[in-house]
């Protein structure tokens, strides 16, 4: 069998590399470069091209071309690339196709094997995505790795020694994933990790672009947020700004013949400071506080207990960043310990050769992580003495340690009943409803009998590359139904940190209403209604942080304002 190859394949750029005499080594692409954009085109000659060919053409052909499509990995969303449409899978495959080749011509060898790395935050049907565009681009997936693991490895098997638990702050073009880990006598276990699959260096780029286009607009009347080109050129303009601002105190934005006024053409041009910058991605900064505190609380350590913070993603260049995490750790980052660029593929090659036993005894390393999310089956429950089918039981938590299988023992409902319908869910809302639906299946043949008689075991098995394995079985006659969840192109809520709620515009509003929900939950004085409460506070936090329109949101206050009504009137 061929070498394994370790692959990270991320929002903006992607970087493949091989373990060479027990060192991580990264392959360039055919241009020489050890960076390739993770863009996806269509070239004149109708082939399809990746890498910074693909992204050359971006301005002047953007509906012939594609990027950043890891956000949308795992969703029902297709792109349209000349005139077709894609899956984002496909996309994907073409990109992970390319970098395949530029390491088999580099060792002149061929490869059929990577190691793929994911955001910790990434859910099952996201993980699932990957493997899909891996076999799609020919390569079987070894294993998936998250991508904080990754960057530790890189770090620790040099330094297994050097400190016993580690905070890893990945902040990449798309994704957020904060992970704790202790490393101890050749172990690395992560404790837990938070995240969020949805913000990045895009989102700043996006900030930036906002503010240009507003001024624009201010100045000239003309709204410009539809023409392709003229954000594609402005999009390109604001990444080099965001990149510039991490050495330079301030950067000219200048694009001429950006558009035209009364028939004549007009330029943009802003000069954006630090100062602005960092006012304009501040709230996205600062809303990180609450992963970092979750992960730690999950990882039952304080921030004292810290011994070194790694910081792995381009976006960690921003000075902002790394100020923040200095005043919320109280501890000032490691610097030039890793490569924020290349830890991540560098961790991924590195566990490629543990999969092919080619790291030495003595340089052993065993590495455990974890389930981010938690996992859990819809199921007839009792709130306040009354039946409700549409509770959440939790069968694995998060931040359990994985490889993990996990069983729970359940009645059947009602008399007679033959067959029973497995409901499973991802996250962590009471209301089973509310979470991310995975998948589901019957298991049928139950022998009649009365309620809660027949007795129905449900296990989970959640394997080492964070894939579900869900069986059912009918205690009294060994009956089994089992499911591989194949949840790709299921659309899956969006899982957004809810902490900072209270800061978005409008939320004095609902303040009182939800302060009160949340104390009759803490108190366990709601009851019956306890699920219905859960979900509504949930809800108007969500909404807020979403921006939904106020007449949505008053809706779910005057619900939850009715329900405690009742609950007063019932007292």
């Amino acid at each position: 069998m061929g070498r394994i190859i370790g692959i990270d394949l991320g929002t903006s750029t992607s970087e493949v590399a091989i373990l060479q005499e027990g060192k991580p080594h990264v392959i360039p692409n055919h241009l020489g470069e050890y960076i390739t954009p993770s863009v996806v085109g269509i070239s004149d000659e109708g082939d399809i091209i990746s890498g910074s060919e693909a992204a050359e053409q971006l301005l002047l052909k953007p509906e012939d071309t594609v990027m950043e499509v890891k956000r949308l990995m795992g969703s029902g969303t297709k792109v349209t690339m000349g005139g077709e449409e894609y899956t984002p899978q496909e996309i994907s495959s073409y990109l992970l196709k390319y970098l395949v080749q530029c390491a088999e011509d580099y060792l002149n060898e061929k490869i059929e094997r990577a190691v793929i790395t994911v955001p910790a935050y990434f859910s099952d049907t996201q993980r699932k995505a990957v493997v899909e565009a891996g076999k799609l681009a020919g390569i079987k997936v070894e294993r998936i790795i998250n991508e904080p693991t990754a960057a530790a490895l890189d770090y620790g098997i040099d330094h297994m020694d050097d400190y016993k638990n580690i905070l890893v702050y990945d902040l990449g073009g798309g994704t957020l994933d904060v992970t704790v880990l202790e490393m101890f006598d050749g172990v690395m276990e992560v404790k837990a990790s938070s995240g969020n699959n949805r913000l990045g260096g895009k989102d700043f780029d996006n900030s930036l672009m906002d503010y240009c286009v507003e001024r624009f607009h201010s100045e000239y009347g003309i709204d410009v947020s539809n023409d392709k080109r003229a954000m594609m050129r402005l999009k390109k303009e604001c990444e080099k700004c965001k990149i510039a601002l991490s050495t330079e105190k301030e950067y000219s934005i200048v694009l001429p013949f950006f558009a035209e006024v009364v028939g004549k053409p007009v330029s943009l041009e802003e000069v954006i400071d630090r100062g602005l910058f960092e006012s304009l991605i501040k709230a996205y900064i600062d809303s990180t506080k609450e992963p970092i505190r979750r992960a730690l609380h999950d990882a039952k350590l304080q921030k004292e207990e810290i011994g070194l913070i790694l910081l792995v993603g381009g976006s960690t260049r921003i000075p902002y960043v790394r100020n923040f995490i200095e005043t919320e750790m109280d501890k000032t980052p490691g610097r030039s310990l890793i490569d924020p660029d290349l830890a991540v593929v560098r961790g991924a090659s590195i566990q490629a050769g543990l999969l092919e036993d080619k790291i030495s005894k003595e340089d052993g390393i065993m590495i455990t992580d974890v389930c981010p999310y938690t996992l859990g089956v819809a199921v007839l429950g009792y709130v306040g003495g009354i039946p409700n089918a549409d509770v959440f039981d939790v069968i694995i938590p998060r931040n359990t340690t994985i490889p993990v299988t996990k069983e729970k023992v359940y009645g059947t409902a009602v008399d007679d009943q033959t067959s029973v319908g497995i409901d499973v869910y991802q996250g962590e809302n009471k209301k089973a409803s509310t979470n991310n639906p995975l998948g589901n299946f019957i298991l049928d043949g139950i022998p009649p009998a009365p309620a809660f008689e027949q007795k129905i075991k449900i296990g989970f098995s959640y394997d080492a590359n964070g894939i579900l394995q869900v069986e059912g079985t009918i205690i009294s006659t060994g009956k089994k139904a089992d499911i591989s969840i194949e949840t790709t192109g299921v659309e899956m809520s969006e899982e957004i940190d809810l902490s900072g709620w209270k800061d978005v515009p409008g939320s004095r509003s609902y303040r009182a209403v939800v302060n009160k929900a949340e104390k009759l939950l803490d108190q366990e004085e709601a009851g019956v209604f306890e699920i219905d409460i859960d979900s509504l506070v949930k809800q108007i936090k969500k909404g807020l942080l979403k921006g939904e329109e106020k007449e949505v949101l008053d809706g779910y206050k005057e619900e939850l304002f009715e329900i405690m009504f009742d609950l007063e009137d019932d007292e």
